[in-house]
């Protein structure tokens, strides 16, 4: 019972906190803005998470990563990106205001870490089944790799002002990662 009444007050805190970022600079953000719209005190943010960037974090892992996580556990990368892609059309406003954060803080970094986290867990659990053919390829890099390349992709779509559908964009996510620079450049 105490972990729904967290679950739902982490809920109330990142919905206000949506809001406000659909309405003010991220960076401009405080803490009390988020508590006053939530109708919470300050302490009780504080129980919760760090600082808003926590809450940023919080929001991808819940409303990005577990979602496709049951995809990309099966195998199902395109359909998985395709999901992704429409949780993210879905509140494009939101996500478009985000991806402009930079610094330390940035959506990149924050992205790219909840995506390679999902990564690694996916890429430890297949290399422990068989005897690796590169040593050097541990599953922590390949994590690396396709995070990055992931949150290069969705953020250059993001901020291109999403021209393309969820659908062909995880096509062509599925194409990129499946091709080699070689084969890519024949389709140009």
């Amino acid at each position: 019972m105490a972990n729904q009444g967290k679950r739902e007050v982490d809920q109330l805190l990142a919905d206000s906190f949506k809001e406000l970022a659909c309405q003010n600079p991220i960076e401009k953000i405080t803490v009390k803005e988020i508590t006053d719209r939530a109708g919470v005190i300050r302490p009780t943010f504080y129980n919760h998470f760090q600082d808003k960037y926590e809450l940023l974090e919080w929001i991808i892992n819940r409303d990005l990563i577990e979602p496709v996580r049951p995809f990309i556990r099966s195998g199902l990368m395109t359909q998985a990106m395709t999901f992704l892609f429409i949780n993210i059309e879905k509140e494009k406003n939101f996500y478009l205001k985000v991806s402009r954060l930079d610094g330390q803080n940035s959506f990149y970094s924050i992205a790219q870490n909840c995506i390679q986290v999902l990564f690694e867990e996916v890429c430890g659990e297949h290399r422990k089944r068989r005897q690796p053919k590169y040593e050097w390829l541990t599953p922590k890099r390949l994590a690396q790799y396709y995070g990055q390349s992931m949150v290069f992709v969705l953020i250059e779509w993001i901020q291109s002002g999403m021209t393309i559908s969820a659908e062909d964009l995880a096509e062509l996510y599925q194409y990129m990662i499946s091709h080699s620079l070689e084969d890519s450049l024949k389709d140009l």
